[in-house]
């Protein structure tokens, strides 16, 4: 199949962009990397009257360091985020989950900013933006708008972005010195979606974790920044402790089920990879057999 007719517009400005959408509201889609849009379109799952095309916008691309903020603009590539020193340096989690996103072709085209806006629930950086505690910072003709991830991932396909903003960037905090991470997902080949991913984000000193967030993908209608990371928090993690720590994830966990995987093991991967990361983050390989009684 081949998409609707549809018009194609390429501003040279974010105000016109801005403004095209202020006039055309949901009859119009933004177009970074086109690696979600297209395919949906071909397919008619969508059909906009008009497609803005935001690719000559400059000031959209670039990844900064200021102070303890790294920023990263909307129309950074995923080869982009992959290759830069400054994520590697800052966001070691984000270098690590680029690299699970799909295949070359479509990491050499797809955009941060693209990826993020589709909100697909399969997909990897919407994940890592809850992990690392992420701003998104939407731009509308009143001015800016700044969103924390977790409110900006709202179910399939959905986010809390107005059909007259833009996202034009997202700041994350920069790694500190005590922190560690951990990224792994399940699929039936690499580059496939996710049949149950995570994405987690830790303070550790002594053995003990200070912080941890732990953000599942694949196994709900939108990343899930799991409750069962207080269980861990703060107190020696025992093999016992994980395992009270897998049973409040097992109920505040409700994955569906498709072609791909049922519920019940999507429900079961999560748990592997929640021993996994404990596992991982503390170096105590004994731990992640609790995953695999899950």
């Amino acid at each position: 199949m081949k998409a609707s007719a549809f018009s194609y517009v390429r501003p040279t400005s974010i105000a016109g962009v801005l403004g095209l959408l202020a006039t055309h509201g949901d009859r119009a889609k933004v177009l970074s990397g086109g690696q979600s849009l297209m395919p949906a379109m071909n397919l008619r799952l969508i059909s906009p009257d008009l497609v803005v095309d935001i690719g000559a916008l400059a000031e959209l691309r670039g990844i900064t360091v200021s102070g303890d903020v790294i920023r990263i603009g909307a129309l950074a590539r995923h080869i982009d985020v992959l290759n830069s020193r400054e994520i590697a340096a800052h966001a070691p989690l984000l270098t690590e989950a680029v690299a699970h996103v799909a295949h070359p072709a479509i990491r050499n085209r797809g955009t941060l900013g693209g990826s993020l806006a589709h909100a697909d629930p399969a997909a990897e950086l919407p994940a890592c933006m809850l992990a690392l505690d992420a701003t998104i910072i939407a731009r509308g003709r009143d001015g800016e708008r700044r969103i924390a991830a977790a409110d900006f991932f709202q179910g399939i396909f959905q986010t809390a972005l107005t059909t007259d903003e833009l996202l034009v960037a997202v700041e994350l905090p920069a790694a500190k010195g005590q922190s560690a991470y951990f990224f792994d997902e399940f699929s039936r080949r690499h580059g496939d979606y996710a049949l149950a991913g995570l994405a987690a984000q830790a303070l550790i000193k002594d053995g003990i974790l200070l912080d941890l967030r732990l953000a599942f993908f694949a196994v709900g209608d939108r990343p899930v920044l799991a409750k069962a990371a207080n269980t861990l928090v703060g107190v020696p993690v025992t093999p016992k402790r994980l395992s009270e720590a897998l049973a409040v994830l097992a109920k505040e966990l409700d994955p569906h089920t498709d072609q791909q995987a049922t519920a019940s093991m999507r429900k079961h991967f999560a748990g592997v990879l929640l021993a996994r990361c404990v596992s991982t983050l503390l170096a105590r390989p004994e731990l992640s057999a609790n995953g695999r009684a899950a």
